[in-house]
């Protein structure tokens, strides 16, 4: 891609954003950008080392008659591409480890809606994250973000709860669009409810029909519920916790036949200046046939070294451990450690520790330092070690 290409994008759309000034003047312009340096060991391949910089701009022209509509341009590059593979698209980079971040340049969001009362709908290109982004998520972490060709209709009618409807005909996945698997086509729904302030805390169910004519294999029906809340313990103490249980089958193309579960448990105490928690995730298998989370946001689950983002045929059990504390000097301090092991047999697959560091610097800037370090227990597994450095502007 020239490297032309995408200034003359950004500027030709900061240009439409600041003319007619009449139309603009109610209108609101976003921007993000962010620069990384990720570095990556892992047996068996080479070393990998990215230093990419993200930027994504965006214009809300004024909402008219209850229309609203926006428009975001993203643009990701690398000072040295070749320095990582990018998930297989640059062979100069054959035999490193794999950083998902590869050159590109799109059309992020671009969707347009109406308000009818307290429901609102919107058609287009767009974010949608679900509860924690665990089945369904915009994968934030990568520096392409995932976004769905979809139409949502949100609807809160009702005072405390949210019903969301989905359908969705396109996934632009975090891998960019000149990537084989990077657009998927779909005809998939997704129904979710949420229900706060509740006397137990907050209540979600959902049921999420994924059809994909190619994967084939991610296609899937998937019902749950989850339950989180808590409860004071004392001056600046609370104890929180979270339960979700789920049940997926093969749906739609997919030429499988399988019954799988989902379970998580995590409970803890939440302080004035930090917090710990405690929980066990396990994705389960039905006969070597693993439990599927095509549209996840993956990063944040079972390890930041990302080794899980493929479940092994036996399932996963991820028992971990989590602190979180505000330091001095306006400094925010967590770190996780993670036990793996096979949800068919209960063998050992390894073990990691994760940390970050990070500091806000007034409304707009945030710097973060943070790490993930994988040990294999078990054949098949490679030790990954990631360290990254970020500096991210948000406006």
């Amino acid at each position: 891609m020239s490297p032309s290409r995408p200034v003359h994008l950004f500027l030709t759309l900061l240009a439409a954003t600041l003319s007619p000034a009449g139309a603009i003047a109610a209108g609101v312009v976003t921007l993000n950008v962010r620069v990384r340096h990720e570095a990556v060991a892992q047996t068996g391949l080479r070393d990998a080392e990215a230093l990419t910089g993200r930027a994504r701009l965006g214009f809300a022209p004024p909402p008219w008659a209850g229309w609203a509509a926006f428009l975001e341009v993203e643009s990701v590059a690398a000072v040295d591409g070749d320095r990582y593979s990018q998930s297989g698209l640059n062979p100069a980079a054959a035999g490193r480890a794999v950083i998902a971040d590869v050159d590109s340049t799109e059309i992020n969001q671009l969707h347009f809606g109406r308000t009818f009362g307290k429901t609102r709908v919107k058609l287009g290109r767009q974010r949608l994250s679900l509860d924690n982004g665990r089945f369904v998520g915009d994968s934030s972490w990568r520096q392409n973000q995932q976004t769905f060709d979809a139409a949502v209709v949100e609807d809160r009618t009702w005072a405390g709860t949210t019903l969301t409807y989905a359908r969705l005909w396109q996934v632009n996945r975090g891998l960019g669009r000149t990537h084989p698997q990077g657009r998927w086509r779909t005809d998939s729904h997704l129904f979710h409810a949420l229900r706060e302030g509740l006397p137990v805390g907050t209540l979600s169910a959902y049921a999420y029909l994924l059809d994909f004519p190619v994967p084939r294999a991610n296609a899937c029906a998937t019902l749950g519920a989850s339950l989180s809340g808590g409860a004071g313990m004392g001056p600046g103490m609370r104890w929180v916790y979270r339960l979700e249980a789920a049940r997926q089958t093969d749906h739609g193309a997919s030429p499988l036949d399988y019954a799988a579960r989902y379970l998580a448990a995590e409970s803890g105490v939440n302080l004035a200046r930090g917090g710990l928690a405690a929980g066990v995730e396990v994705l389960g298998h039905d006969a070597g046939l693993p439990f599927r989370t095509p549209l996840a946001s993956l990063h944040p689950f079972n390890g930041w070294a990302d080794v899980f983002s493929a479940l092994p045929a036996g399932g996963l059990r991820d028992s971990y451990l989590r602190l979180q504390a505000d330091l001095p000097g306006s400094l925010a301090f967590s770190v996780r450690r993670h036990w793996f092991r096979s949800d068919r047999g209960g063998a050992r697959l390894g073990e990691e520790f994760d940390g970050i560091l990070s500091r806000r610097f007034g409304p707009a800037w945030t710097v973060l330092a943070k790490f993930a370090d994988f040990r294999a227990s078990a054949r098949g597994f490679s030790d990954v070690r990631k360290f990254w450095l970020q500096v991210e502007y948000t406006r």
